[in-house]
C-alpha cells in the first residue's frame, strides 16, 4: 500500500511538490483553502475583465518547460508563450527608455547614455550567465539541510566566482556609472526583497534572465500556468481538496499524524507544507512542535509588501506597453522607506501592467485591463482613504506621461494590500514576496525545508529554499518532495 502524503496549499510550490510525489508513487492529496489553484497567481473576473491577482512577469521560461518535460508533457500543449518586444518600458524623470528583446540593441541604447556601456554590458552579462548557469544548475537544487552539501571544491570555487559575498550594488557599479543604467540593472532585485547593497551579487543572474532569456507572456494570462500544473497533477493521480482549510496538524511521538481540516480529519504518513511557513508553525502546530520561536520570526528580514490596484478602463490607453516601470521619483528615498525606516512612501516608484495590450481576451472590446503596483514595507496598515491617495498619485503620473485621461474612464476598481495578503494567503506581516534574499538569509541560513521537531513535516515555497518567485517555488516543491522521499522512505 502506497504512503499517503498531504500537501498544504495549491500554489506553485504545492503543485510542483504534488506532481513529484505522485510520480514517486505516493498517494498524494492537496488541501487548498481557495476554490482554484495558483495561490498568489490566482485570477478573478469582473465586468468582463480577467485580472491576474499576483505575478505578472514570466522569466526563466526553461524552468517551466523543464517542469512539464519531467512528466512527459509539453508546455506548448497547455499554453502559448509570446516574447514581448520591447520587454518593458521605463519612465525616468526626463526620458523614456524601451528595453528591447535584443541584448545588442540594449547595448546600443545604453551606449548613447554612457559611452563604453555597450562593451561593459557584454562583460556584465557574460558574468551574469555564469552565475545563472551555476546558480540555477547547482545551488538552487540543494535542500540546504546542512553546510556539508556545499563542501564541494567545484561549488567552493563557484562561490567565489559568483560573488556570493559582494553586493549587487557594488558589482553593477564596477561596470556602469550613470544612475539611470544602475537603476535599470538594480530593478530586478527589488523582487528579491532587499536593497541592492544588501543583496548578493550572485543575483545579477536576474539581469541575465531579464535581458538574455527575455520577458514572456502566456496567452490568456498568468493563471494558465497553475491551471496547466493542476492538469498534470491530476493526470499523475493527485487528489485535490478545494475550499478545505487546514486548521491543525496533530502529532504523536515526533511525527505528524493527522490533519484537522474544515471538512474533517485526514490521516497522513507525511506532509509538505506549501502554505506560509510562519502560519503553519504558529497556527497549525502546537508550541512544542514548532521549529522557530516568535523572536526568530520577528528577526527575519521580510520582502516588501505591495499596494495593488486592479482597474478596468472603458477605453484603449496609448503610450503604455505591457510592462511599465515608473522610475520618475528618487529610488533611494523609496528604498529607505521600505527597508531602513518602514513607512508608507512619500514619493513612490510604481509599476503598471497592461496585459490587454498583448492579449485581447483579458478585457472587453475597446477596453483596457490595468494592474498597478507600489512596493511598500511589510507590516503596515491602510484604509481606503490612504489607498486612494496612492491611486490618485499614480493616475496623475500616468495621465501626464501618456497624455490622455484615465481616471474618468475607470469602470471597475479593486485594491489589495497587507490586509488582503494576510486574509487571502496568511502572509507573515503581509509580505508579498516571502523572505528577503540577503546573504544572512541564503541557503542554510533560511528556515529549514525540514521541520526540526516533526520528522515527517517538510516545507516548500518562498519562505524556505531556494527563495521567492515562480521558478524558485517550482524548484522548491520538487526539492521538498525528493528530499522527503530520500530521508523517510529510501533505505
Amino acid at each position: 500500500m502506497s504512503k499517503r502524503v498531504a500537501v498544504i496549499g495549491a500554489g506553485f510550490a504545492g503543485l510542483s511538490a504534488a506532481c513529484r510525489l505522485a510520480q514517486l508513487g505516493f498517494e498524494t492529496h492537496v488541501f487548498e483553502k481557495h476554490s482554484t489553484p495558483g495561490g498568489r497567481c490566482r485570477v478573478f473576473e469582473k465586468e468582463g475583465f480577467t485580472f491576474d491577482m499576483g505575478p505578472s512577469w514570466y522569466w526563466m521560461p526553461e524552468i517551466f518547460d523543464q517542469f512539464f518535460e519531467q512528466y512527459g508533457e509539453k508546455r506548448s500543449d497547455y499554453y502559448t508563450l509570446e516574447r514581448l518586444d520591447p520587454s518593458y518600458r521605463v519612465y525616468f524623470s526626463n526620458k523614456i527608455l524601451d528595453i528591447p528583446a535584443s541584448a545588442d540593441e540594449l547595448g546600443e541604447k545604453l551606449e548613447a547614455i554612457e559611452p563604453g556601456s555597450k562593451e561593459n554590458l557584454k562583460k556584465f552579462l557574460a558574468e551574469a550567465k555564469y552565475k545563472y548557469d551555476t546558480g540555477m544548475g547547482e545551488f538552487v537544487w540543494k535542500p540546504s539541510l546542512s553546510a556539508k552539501e556545499f563542501l564541494d571544491l567545484k561549488l567552493l570555487k563557484a562561490a567565489v566566482r559568483i560573488h556570493l559575498f559582494n553586493s549587487i550594488s557594488s558589482h553593477i557599479r564596477k561596470y556602469f556609472k550613470h544612475p539611470e543604467i544602475i537603476q535599470l540593472l538594480e530593478f530586478p532585485v527589488l523582487f528579491l526583497g532587499a536593497k541592492p547593497d544588501k543583496t548578493p551579487a550572485l543575483y545579477s543572474l536576474m539581469n541575465y534572465a531579464d535581458i538574455e532569456l527575455g520577458t514572456w507572456y502566456p496567452q490568456k494570462g498568468m493563471g494558465e500556468i497553475p491551471k496547466a500544473m493542476e492538469k498534470v497533477a491530476k493526470k499523475l493521480g493527485v487528489t485535490f481538496h478545494y475550499n478545505n482549510t487546514v486548521t491543525q496538524i496533530e502529532s504523536l511521538h515526533g511525527k505528524a499524524k493527522r490533519l484537522i481540516t474544515s471538512s474533517g480529519n485526514f490521516e497522513i504518513d507525511a506532509i509538505i507544507a506549501g502554505a506560509d511557513y510562519h502560519h503553519v508553525e504558529t497556527k497549525m502546530l502546537e508550541p512544542n512542535d514548532r521549529s522557530h520561536s516568535d523572536d526568530y520570526w520577528n528577526s527575519r528580514t521580510m520582502s516588501p509588501s505591495s499596494l495593488l490596484f486592479y482597474l478596468g478602463v472603458n477605453k484603449r490607453v496609448k503610450n503604455l506597453l505591457h510592462h511599465n516601470l515608473f522610475f520618475d521619483e528618487p529610488f533611494d528615498q523609496h528604498a529607505k522607506e521600505i527597508y531602513d525606516n518602514p513607512q508608507w512612501p512619500t514619493q513612490p516608484l510604481f509599476y503598471a501592467c497592461v496585459p490587454s495590450i498583448t492579449d485581447k481576451t483579458v478585457a472587453p472590446e475597446n477596453c483596457e485591463n490595468i494592474f498597478l503596483l507600489v512596493p511598500v514595507a511589510p507590516d503596515l496598515t491602510s484604509d481606503e482613504t490612504l489607498r486612494d491617495k496612492y491611486l490618485q498619485n499614480m493616475l496623475d503620473r500616468l495621465e501626464k506621461r501618456t497624455g490622455e485621461s484615465i481616471r474618468e474612464n475607470i469602470i471597475y476598481k479593486r485594491s489589495f494590500a497587507h490586509e488582503e495578503f494576510i486574509s487571502e494567503y496568511n502572509s507573515f506581516k503581509g509580505n508579498a514576496y516571502g523572505l528577503a534574499n540577503t546573504l544572512k538569509q541564503t541557503a542554510i541560513l533560511k528556515p529549514s525545508m525540514r521541520s526540526k521537531k516533526l520528522s515527517n513535516l517538510f516545507y516548500a515555497g518562498q519562505l524556505t529554499v531556494p527563495g521567492p518567485g515562480m521558478p524558485p517555488s517550482i524548484i522548491s516543491g520538487q526539492l521538498a518532495a525528493e528530499t522527503m522521499n530520500k530521508l523517510l522512505f529510501q533505505s
